[in-house]
């Protein structure tokens, strides 16, 4: 079913949105989980969208935030070095071109650093002034982030659109007061307002006070 957005300003998700870094995001957090005994499917129920120390805290929830903190630090790291099986999400680069004239941001959990390895592996542009992990003090589901995009740019919340992969995301989205486009068939069990599979559904026209998206 074919549904369109009217919009001013768009905020990305990197991981599962833009990039496709599934391989390594759970090829990582597995070894990390396995001297814990930690059941796989658990662990992958609670990595994707978040800060890696908050994925620990919920995880491991009775280990010191410091501990936490510092673990984070060197999974980081590894994941920078990381990029064996990161692709561009089909439609990707498209997408940034056709948004380029309109007020747009990257909001992720990760770090700068990792963001842009990333999204240098999956040969796509940064978008000026993203939100990272070093802007917010709370991760995703908190709307901080988005709620800092969104005045980076200028733009009230509700003349947002977000687009999202995760349940943390969208749950951020949403309590930001934005709409939600998520990304992918596994997006739907969050109810965003319309899912794409991919960003190849997506189709941006300018109109006189934005744009509008179409996403069928």
């Amino acid at each position: 079913m074919t549904q369109t957005f009217h919009a001013r300003a768009a905020l990305l998700d990197m991981d599962g949105t833009l990039v496709d870094s599934t391989a390594v995001v759970e090829r990582l957090w597995l070894a990390w989980a396995e001297p814990h005994g930690l059941d796989p499917e658990f662990v992958l129920s609670v990595v994707h969208g978040r800060q890696g120390h908050q994925s620990m805290a919920i995880m491991l929830p009775d280990r010191p935030h410091e501990e936490n903190l510092a673990e984070n630090r060197a999974m980081l790291e590894r994941e920078s070095g990381d990029v064996d099986g990161v692709v561009e999400v089909p439609g990707a680069a498209a997408f940034l071109q056709a948004l380029a004239p309109f007020p747009h941001a990257i909001v992720t959990s990760a770090d700068d650093r990792l963001m842009r390895v990333r999204m240098g592996a999956a040969e796509l542009g940064v978008p000026t002034g993203p939100v990272t992990a070093e802007h917010v003090s709370a991760s995703k589901p908190d709307p901080e982030g988005f709620l800092l995009g969104a005045a980076r740019l200028g733009a009230d919340p509700a003349d947002c659109i977000v687009f999202e992969d995760s349940g943390a995301g969208i749950q951020a989205a949403r309590a930001a007061g934005m709409r939600v486009i998520g990304v992918g068939a596994g997006s739907a069990a969050h109810s965003p307002d319309a899912v794409v599979a991919d960003l190849t559904h997506v189709t941006i026209t300018p109109a006189p006070d934005g744009f509008v998206l179409t996403v069928d």
